[in-house]
This record gives structure tokens, C-alpha cells and sequence, in this order.
């Protein structure tokens, strides 16, 4: 029933309030049907925070629900996915808001294809399909790009003139695909198992421009995401825009956010590059021309030292000391001479002394008989017989008339 309220008697805001909260509840529970636009679970309460939005017009309004619904729902409920819910509106009075309190959610349409991309999601995550350490890092500079798209569609030109604005020298090999409907998943995957053959693509690019949810399901196909992660090439995709992300985007090895930013992203910048070669080159130049002036400082140092400002100097030096030596060795040989010839004077002074020629010189000589023999006695010759005297400077040849005893010696040998 209506307010009864004047200028002169007007309702206070609680009563108001009051009364608003009284309709609300009269409402009883109603089934709502919206899009999820905003999930809060805050930590340690048990209830989760939620924002339904129109499908049509820009209006939403606050839900909420036990964590026991939430975490109950499968497959879990995601962010844009459409549902319908059978809540209890309330007002709060307190605060003038109104929201949901939602008993039970349902998924239909598209929130029902979003729960089937999520939990597709989650078997091929727990597969490992979406490991990090699966990813390939990317060729700093491609040989060739292969690249899968529409045929004469926007993603093929962004990408072409972006990285050809980049490297002019890029090389392409395109593998045209449809790129939305029935026949989009078996098209992309024939023409990635083409490019991916050619020993001569060095990266593919799988790029399509921005679409609806449905639009992109091709994308998120399992046999599609089984073939990126069987590639031997690093797969870039490049597939709708920042907000769309298919399953392709989590098994390629590189997601770009835009065809723009898949051209970036498989081909360096010619002028950051160049700039990047000049100012190394100027680093290089930089350290050899430092490392030359400390090398020439050292030598010039050296230099600079009196042995090698004038390195006469150290043969100078040497000079003195080699004549010197030389002097002393030859007094050194000289005394040794002396003494040497002085010795083999006194030598062949002593030899001349023992020798028989020199006591033949002395008036001495020495008697042979005939066949050759020393006479030292006389008993051994007669008359007649012939004898040979050698004296200092030759032989008398002689015959003997007779031969006498000396009476001394005859003597001194009976009285012996």
C-alpha cells in the first residue's frame, strides 16, 4: 500500500528505506538470467562476490552465494560466461543497495560453451600440454615465416607489412585456411602440418582478426591444440584480440596479442638493430682505442728507461769488463805457458842427462862384437876378432891385435 506523505508531513528516510526493503521482499525468489561480469572471492568468508550483467542493456546488479554453490558448479563458473540464477532479492536499508542472494546457478548458451572451453582446459592442463617448459624460444631472425590465415584478410596484411616494415628482407611462406567454421580446425591443421614439413620455415604464425565467442571455437579445438603441441616449429598465435583467448593461445609457444604483435614478435627491428650494431661497433672501437693507449703508454714507459732509450749503454757498460777479462785470460794463458815450457825444458834437460848419447858425448864408448852383443869384459874376445865402437856421432869398425886383462881389476877379484 502507498506512503501517505506531504510537504508538510514528509517520511523519514529510514521509512522509506524500510518500505523499499518490505516491497523487495514481497518479491519473493526469481530466476534471472545475465552475464557473469565480475567474480570476487575474498579470503577466509564464505561467501563469493558476484556481478550479473545484462545481456542487452548496461545494467547489472550484485549477486551473491555460498562458496559451497560456487565451488560445487561444475564446470567452474568463469568470468563472461551467461547463466541463470534463482535468487532471493534483498535491499539493504542500511546501505540503500540492492542485490542477489543466489540459491541456485544454471548455465545456458554461451555460458554453457565457456564451461565446456574451461573444463577442455583443465583436462589438456593436467596433460602438461600447457607446461612452460614445453615452449620453444623463437629464432632471432627467421630465414622463413610461415604463416596461416584467410586468404586477402586483415590479420595476412598486418602481419605481412608489419614485419616488412620491420625486415625488408623477410621471407613468407603463406598457408591459407579458413579461418571460422565447420571447416576452419581441419584447414589450420592441414596447412600448420604443410608449413611445418618445409625444412625451411623457421617459425608459423597462426593469425585471425578479433570475433565472437563462437567465432573462435575452432580455436580451442582439442585436435587442433594436440597438433600446435606436436609442431617442430615454434608456433606463434596470433589469434583475435588482448581480451580473446582460445586454447591455442596457451599451447603455441609464443601468444601475441594482435597479428600487429605477432609481426613484432617473429622479426626484429632493422633500425634498433642497426642502432644496436653502431653502438657496439662504437663500444668495440672504444675498447681497442683504450686498450692501444694503455699498450702504447707501457711502451712509451719502457722506453723511456735509460737501457732502452740508448741500449749502447748496456754494451758500454760491458766493454771494460770484457777487455778486462780478456787481458787477465791472456796473462792468465801466458803464465801457464811459462810454466809449461819452463817444465818441459827441465824435462827434456833431465831425459838429456839419462840418455847414452849424452855419456858418449862425455867422451864414453860402447864396444860391440860381430854380432852385435855389449862387450863388457874382455874375456869375451881374442885376438883377430872383429869389433864395432859406437861413439857420439857414429860407428869405428875395427879388428882387435890382442886383448890384456887390467891388472886391477884381475886383482881386486883373486883378493875378493
Amino acid at each position: 500500500m502507498a506512503l501517505e506523505t506531504s510537504l508538510a508531513a514528509p517520511a523519514p528516510v529510514r521509512q522509506i528505506a524500510n518500505a523499499i526493503a518490505g516491497w523487495v521482499d514481497r518479491l519473493g525468489a526469481v530466476w534471472v538470467e545475465g552475464q557473469v561480469a565480475q567474480v570476487n572471492r575474498r579470503p577466509g568468508m564464505g561467501t563469493v562476490f558476484m556481478t550479473l550483467r545484462d545481456a542487452v542493456a548496461d545494467i547489472s546488479v550484485p549477486v551473491t552465494c555460498s562458496r559451497v554453490l560456487f565451488d560445487g558448479l561444475n564446470p567452474p563458473l568463469v568470468e563472461g560466461a551467461s547463466v541463470v540464477v534463482h535468487a532471493k532479492p534483498s535491499y539493504y536499508a542500511n546501505r540503500g543497495s540492492l542485490s542477489l542472494a543466489a540459491r541456485e546457478i544454471r548455465m545456458v548458451g554461451l555460458g554453457e560453451l565457456l564451461a565446456r572451453l574451461e573444463r577442455r582446459r583443465q583436462l589438456l592442463a593436467a596433460e602438461g600440454l600447457f607446461a612452460s617448459h614445453l615452449k620453444r624460444p623463437l629464432p632471432f631472425l627467421p630465414g622463413c615465416v610461415g604463416l596461416v590465415t584467410a586468404p586477402g584478410s586483415a590479420a595476412e596484411r598486418d602481419v605481412l607489412e608489419n614485419a616488412r616494415r620491420r625486415w625488408p628482407a623477410v621471407r613468407f611462406e603463406v598457408a591459407y585456411a579458413a579461418m571460422q567454421g565447420p571447416r576452419s580446425c581441419a584447414e589450420v591443421m592441414e596447412a600448420l602440418d604443410r608449413l611445418d614439413r618445409n625444412p625451411e620455415v623457421d617459425v608459423v604464425v597462426i593469425a585471425r582478426g578479433g570475433g565472437s565467442v563462437e567465432d573462435l571455437l575452432p580455436f580451442s579445438d582439442e585436435a587442433l591444440v594436440r597438433a600446435v603441441a606436436a609442431a617442430r616449429t615454434p608456433v606463434v598465435s596470433a589469434i583475435g584480440h588482448e581480451p580473446d583467448q582460445p586454447l591455442l593461445d596457451l599451447v603455441a609457444d609464443v601468444r601475441a596479442s594482435t597479428p600487429t604483435d605477432a609481426a613484432k614478435l617473429v622479426v626484429p627491428d632493422v633500425v634498433d638493430e642497426l642502432r644496436g650494431v653502431t653502438a657496439a661497433r662504437e663500444r668495440l672501437r672504444s675498447l681497442v682505442a683504450g686498450f692501444l693507449a694503455r699498450e702504447q703508454a707501457g711502451l712509451d714507459a719502457l722506453r723511456s728507461r735509460p737501457a732502452l732509450a740508448d741500449p749502447r749503454s748496456l754494451v758500454d757498460a760491458r766493454v771494460e769488463e770484457v777487455a778486462q777479462l780478456r787481458a787477465r785470460a791472456r796473462r792468465t794463458l801466458g803464465h801457464r805457458l811459462d810454466r809449461a815450457t819452463d817444465d818441459i825444458g827441465h824435462q827434456r834437460a833431465r831425459a838429456r842427462a839419462l840418455s847414452p848419447l849424452a855419456t858418449l858425448e862425455r867422451g864414453y864408448a860402447v864396444l860391440q862384437d860381430a854380432d852385435g852383443h855389449v862387450v863388457t869384459s874382455v874375456a869375451g874376445l881374442a885376438a883377430g876378432a872383429s869389433i864395432s865402437v859406437r861413439v857420439a856421432d857414429g860407428r869405428v869398425h875395427a879388428t882387435t891385435t890382442g886383448v890384456e886383462a887390467d891388472p886391477l881389476e884381475t886383482t881386486g877379484g883373486t883378493d875378493g
